[in-house]
């Protein structure tokens, strides 16, 4: 029997119950209609890390769909987190798919909106919107806790699930509120997962706020990181992603390396090795944007930070 304490069947969910810093990462499903495109883009990160994200449509642009490209990575043993985005649904397919995943062996899903469609390769796309992603956490919940449906009709047996939301650290101002994460949590957000965080002393300051504020007691918080490529990159980065703040001392650094993709990913690695000391972290969410799934694969094995306490 499951521990008595957990909402879903996932190893993820057991490892940050368990105090583990736990290691997460991502990929985007193939353009490919074979099991074996999606299986073997994430087969390397079996064992590396905790669980693999699916993106739903990133970018605003299709590929397999995230719901099979999960399935198939929960039937060859890794485990999924899926990402559902609002954007290309109405809330009874939504519905549907939150009791499905539970009966494909996903655990994990991770609540968001979606990219804008007008930024895709298809910009005449229509976007639905039929309700948003606090509304979604709040549905996945009534699913699981009280087994029913919007509409009251019930749901036996309900789904387990371990329900996640996105956040983006920053620089706590005098007058910072954390009332958007509270509305999540209070909507059924289990854990959140990063926007990428390039600078130690932002997390320390943000999740020392989180933690006087009593948010980290409510929550699990795995941070966004992932090893830069170029100090070109990183230029970009710090212009165009929202919530991603880069030091001036880190593109230093790249560019005054010899060779700047190995200085990127030493620079990750030594950021993950300080989030494992950050009270209120939780774990760290890797991420290598035009990169193979080799790359965060060797950097977690490198690190070897999963085995680290998470701090309180």
């Amino acid at each position: 029997m499951p521990d008595a304490r957990t909402r879903s069947d996932g190893g993820l969910e057991a490892a940050l119950l368990a105090g583990r810093f736990v290691l997460t990462a991502e990929i985007t499903p193939p353009d490919a209609a074979s099991p074996e495109s999606a299986t073997d883009r994430a087969g390397m990160l079996k064992g590396v890390v905790d669980a693999v994200n699916v993106t739903d449509g990133a970018g605003a642009r299709a590929h397999m769909s995230a719901f099979a490209c999960a399935a198939l990575l929960a039937r060859a043993g890794i485990e999924p987190v899926l990402q559902f985005t609002v954007r290309d649904r109405n809330r009874l397919a939504l519905q549907g798919d939150l009791i499905g995943m539970a009966a494909l062996g996903i655990p994990n899903l991770l609540c968001l909106h979606g990219d804008d469609v007008k930024n895709g390769d298809q910009p005449e796309t229509k976007m639905i919107h039929d309700i948003d992603s606090r509304a979604l956490m709040s549905t996945a919940r009534q699913l699981r806790d009280e087994g029913v449906f919007p509409s009251g009709r019930k749901v036996q047996p309900a789904p387990r699930l371990f329900i996640g939301a996105a956040d983006a650290p920053q620089d706590p101002k005098p007058d910072f509120s954390p009332k958007g994460l509270e509305a999540k949590i209070a909507a059924g957000a289990d854990f959140f997962q990063t926007q990428f965080v390039f600078d130690e002393g932002i997390a320390r300051r943000y999740f020392g706020r989180l933690r006087d504020l009593g948010i980290t007691e409510k929550a699990h918080f795995i941070v966004g990181v992932g090893p830069l490529l170029s100090a070109k990159q990183a230029h970009w980065m710090r212009d165009n992603l929202f919530g991603v703040a880069i030091p001036d001392a880190t593109i230093a650094r790249l560019e005054a390396a010899a060779d700047q993709k190995a200085e990127g990913r030493r620079i990750c690695i030594e950021l993950l090795h300080a989030f494992t000391g950050i009270p209120g972290i939780a774990g760290a969410h890797l991420m290598a944007p035009q990169q193979k799934a080799s790359a965060i694969a060797d950097v977690a094995a490198e690190a070897a930070v999963r085995s680290a306490k998470a701090a309180a």
